[in-house]
Protein backbone atom coordinates (compact mmCIF):
# COMPACT_ATOMS: atom_id res chain seq x y z
CA UNK A 1 0.00 0.00 0.00
CA UNK A 2 1.45 3.21 -0.90
CA UNK A 3 2.02 5.85 1.76
CA UNK A 4 0.28 9.18 1.91
CA UNK A 5 1.71 11.77 0.27
CA UNK A 6 0.59 14.18 3.05
CA UNK A 7 1.99 13.65 6.24
CA UNK A 8 0.13 12.48 9.13
CA UNK A 9 -1.99 15.04 11.13
CA UNK A 10 -0.87 15.33 14.36
CA UNK A 11 -1.64 17.94 17.27
CA UNK A 12 1.40 19.32 17.10
CA UNK A 13 1.08 20.35 13.54
CA UNK A 14 -2.13 21.94 13.78
CA UNK A 15 -0.77 24.13 16.74
CA UNK A 16 2.24 24.69 14.83
CA UNK A 17 0.19 26.23 11.64
CA UNK A 18 -2.35 27.83 14.39
CA UNK A 19 0.73 30.06 15.42
CA UNK A 20 2.13 30.41 12.29
CA UNK A 21 -1.19 31.78 11.16
CA UNK A 22 -2.24 33.94 14.21
CA UNK A 23 1.68 35.35 14.22
CA UNK A 24 1.11 36.61 10.55
CA UNK A 25 -2.91 37.89 10.66
CA UNK A 26 -3.55 38.32 14.07
CA UNK A 27 -6.43 36.34 16.08
CA UNK A 28 -9.44 37.25 13.95
CA UNK A 29 -7.67 35.02 11.27
CA UNK A 30 -8.09 31.64 12.70
CA UNK A 31 -10.81 29.67 12.03
CA UNK A 32 -10.75 25.94 11.59
CA UNK A 33 -11.91 25.73 8.18
CA UNK A 34 -8.73 28.32 7.19
CA UNK A 35 -6.96 26.40 9.51
CA UNK A 36 -7.79 23.05 7.41
CA UNK A 37 -7.35 25.36 4.53
CA UNK A 38 -3.46 26.08 5.81
CA UNK A 39 -3.22 22.38 6.93
CA UNK A 40 -4.34 20.73 3.08
CA UNK A 41 -7.23 18.77 5.32
CA UNK A 42 -10.65 18.46 5.21
CA UNK A 43 -12.02 20.66 7.93
CA UNK A 44 -13.47 17.54 10.56
CA UNK A 45 -10.12 16.07 10.36
CA UNK A 46 -9.13 19.01 13.11
CA UNK A 47 -11.94 17.82 15.08
CA UNK A 48 -10.05 14.38 15.86
CA UNK A 49 -7.42 16.51 18.19
CA UNK A 50 -9.56 19.55 19.18
CA UNK A 51 -13.09 19.91 19.91
CA UNK A 52 -13.62 23.34 18.61
CA UNK A 53 -11.98 26.46 18.16
CA UNK A 54 -11.25 26.99 21.54
CA UNK A 55 -9.49 24.23 22.19
CA UNK A 56 -6.87 24.95 19.65
CA UNK A 57 -6.21 28.55 21.38
CA UNK A 58 -5.23 27.07 24.66
CA UNK A 59 -2.88 24.68 22.67
CA UNK A 60 -1.23 27.53 21.23
CA UNK A 61 -1.08 29.98 24.12
CA UNK A 62 0.03 27.57 26.04
CA UNK A 63 2.89 25.80 23.67
CA UNK A 64 4.03 30.25 23.92
CA UNK A 65 3.80 29.75 27.26
CA UNK A 66 5.77 26.87 27.86
CA UNK A 67 8.50 28.62 26.28
CA UNK A 68 8.94 31.05 29.71
CA UNK A 69 11.82 29.88 31.95
CA UNK A 70 10.28 29.75 35.38
CA UNK A 71 13.37 27.91 36.88
CA UNK A 72 14.82 30.86 38.32
CA UNK A 73 12.55 30.75 41.01
CA UNK A 74 14.25 27.58 42.30
CA UNK A 75 17.44 28.63 41.97
CA UNK A 76 17.75 32.60 42.69
CA UNK A 77 17.10 35.37 45.23
CA UNK A 78 13.79 36.45 44.24
CA UNK A 79 14.62 39.75 42.73
CA UNK A 80 17.06 38.24 40.30
CA UNK A 81 14.51 35.62 39.70
CA UNK A 82 11.44 38.14 38.92
CA UNK A 83 14.21 39.95 36.38
CA UNK A 84 15.25 36.93 35.19
CA UNK A 85 11.71 35.25 34.44
CA UNK A 86 10.47 38.95 33.06
CA UNK A 87 12.52 39.12 30.54
CA UNK A 88 12.31 35.40 29.38
CA UNK A 89 8.81 36.24 29.57
CA UNK A 90 8.87 39.24 27.57
CA UNK A 91 10.82 37.64 25.03
CA UNK A 92 8.22 34.95 24.37
CA UNK A 93 5.24 37.56 24.26
CA UNK A 94 7.20 39.66 21.96
CA UNK A 95 7.54 36.88 19.13
CA UNK A 96 3.96 35.95 19.26
CA UNK A 97 2.46 39.62 20.09
CA UNK A 98 -0.73 39.07 18.10
CA UNK A 99 -1.86 36.31 20.59
CA UNK A 100 -1.19 38.39 24.04
CA UNK A 101 -4.62 39.49 24.48
CA UNK A 102 -5.26 36.09 24.66
CA UNK A 103 -3.06 35.41 27.38
CA UNK A 104 -3.76 38.19 29.29
CA UNK A 105 -6.95 36.79 29.93
CA UNK A 106 -5.29 34.69 32.50
CA UNK A 107 -4.26 31.11 32.62
CA UNK A 108 -7.34 29.23 32.88
CA UNK A 109 -6.59 25.43 32.62
CA UNK A 110 -3.82 25.40 30.71
CA UNK A 111 -0.63 23.57 32.18
CA UNK A 112 1.82 24.96 31.30
CA UNK A 113 0.12 28.72 32.64
CA UNK A 114 -0.60 27.19 35.66
CA UNK A 115 2.93 25.98 36.06
CA UNK A 116 4.11 29.03 35.47
CA UNK A 117 1.82 30.64 38.13
CA UNK A 118 2.99 27.65 40.46
CA UNK A 119 6.51 28.63 39.90
CA UNK A 120 6.18 32.29 40.64
CA UNK A 121 3.83 32.32 43.54
CA UNK A 122 5.42 29.59 45.31
CA UNK A 123 9.32 30.89 45.01
CA UNK A 124 7.93 34.18 46.31
CA UNK A 125 5.95 32.55 49.26
CA UNK A 126 9.33 31.06 50.10
CA UNK A 127 11.29 33.49 50.05
CA UNK A 128 9.35 35.31 52.81
CA UNK A 129 6.37 37.24 50.87
CA UNK A 130 2.99 37.27 52.43
CA UNK A 131 0.73 34.83 50.15
CA UNK A 132 -1.50 38.21 49.63
CA UNK A 133 1.66 40.37 47.98
CA UNK A 134 2.69 37.03 45.96
CA UNK A 135 -0.65 36.99 44.18
CA UNK A 136 -0.30 40.60 43.85
CA UNK A 137 3.35 40.61 42.61
CA UNK A 138 2.17 37.31 39.95
CA UNK A 139 -0.56 40.05 38.59
CA UNK A 140 1.74 42.97 38.59
CA UNK A 141 3.80 41.56 36.33
CA UNK A 142 1.91 39.68 34.14
CA UNK A 143 0.03 43.30 33.76
CA UNK A 144 3.40 44.83 32.99
CA UNK A 145 4.85 42.21 30.37
CA UNK A 146 1.75 41.84 28.57
CA UNK A 147 1.72 45.63 28.65
CA UNK A 148 5.07 45.88 27.04
CA UNK A 149 4.38 43.40 24.44
CA UNK A 150 1.22 44.23 22.79
CA UNK A 151 2.69 46.99 21.10
CA UNK A 152 5.62 49.26 20.07
CA UNK A 153 5.62 52.37 21.28
CA UNK A 154 8.67 53.66 19.48
CA UNK A 155 6.32 52.42 15.90
CA UNK A 156 3.62 54.70 17.72
CA UNK A 157 5.01 57.88 15.62
CA UNK A 158 4.83 58.56 12.64
CA UNK A 159 8.14 59.33 10.02
CA UNK A 160 6.70 62.84 9.14
CA UNK A 161 9.07 66.03 10.73
CA UNK A 162 6.30 68.15 9.41
CA UNK A 163 3.82 67.12 11.54
CA UNK A 164 5.63 67.72 14.75
CA UNK A 165 7.55 71.09 13.55
CA UNK A 166 4.66 73.14 14.04
CA UNK A 167 2.55 72.69 16.85
CA UNK A 168 4.61 69.94 19.22
CA UNK A 169 8.04 71.49 19.83
CA UNK A 170 8.65 68.77 22.01
CA UNK A 171 8.49 66.07 20.13
CA UNK A 172 10.51 67.57 16.83
CA UNK A 173 13.06 64.21 17.15
CA UNK A 174 10.03 62.21 17.28
CA UNK A 175 10.30 60.71 13.81
CA UNK A 176 13.12 59.30 14.41
CA UNK A 177 11.61 56.96 16.94
CA UNK A 178 10.88 54.14 14.24
CA UNK A 179 15.04 53.94 13.47
CA UNK A 180 15.53 53.11 16.83
CA UNK A 181 12.44 50.72 18.07
CA UNK A 182 14.32 48.10 19.30
CA UNK A 183 16.33 49.82 21.66
CA UNK A 184 13.74 51.73 22.60
CA UNK A 185 11.27 49.21 24.02
CA UNK A 186 13.72 47.07 25.08
CA UNK A 187 15.32 50.52 27.15
CA UNK A 188 11.40 51.48 28.17
CA UNK A 189 11.14 47.44 29.59
CA UNK A 190 14.23 47.59 31.50
CA UNK A 191 14.15 50.47 33.07
CA UNK A 192 10.37 50.11 34.34
CA UNK A 193 11.33 46.31 35.39
CA UNK A 194 14.34 47.96 37.63
CA UNK A 195 12.09 50.21 38.77
CA UNK A 196 9.28 47.68 39.84
CA UNK A 197 11.92 45.69 41.63
CA UNK A 198 13.58 48.30 43.85
CA UNK A 199 10.06 49.74 44.52
CA UNK A 200 9.19 46.16 45.58
CA UNK A 201 12.57 45.50 47.44
CA UNK A 202 11.37 48.45 49.64
CA UNK A 203 8.26 46.71 50.32
CA UNK A 204 9.53 43.49 51.22
CA UNK A 205 11.65 45.37 54.06
CA UNK A 206 8.64 47.07 55.18
CA UNK A 207 6.53 44.05 55.04
CA UNK A 208 8.44 41.25 55.27
CA UNK A 209 11.02 42.81 57.79
CA UNK A 210 8.46 43.45 60.50
CA UNK A 211 7.13 40.06 60.79
CA UNK A 212 8.13 38.31 64.07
Amino acid sequence: MARPRQALLTRQRIIDAAAALIDAEGLDALSTRRLATELGVRGPSLYNHFANKDEILDAVADAITSKVDVSFFATHDWRDALRLWGRSYRQALVTHANIVPYLAQGPGRRPAALAMADAVYGGLVKAGWPPARATHIGALMRYFVAGSALGSFARGFVEDPQLYAAHYPHLSQAHRLAEHQQSVDEGAFALGLDALIAGLEQTYERVVGSLP
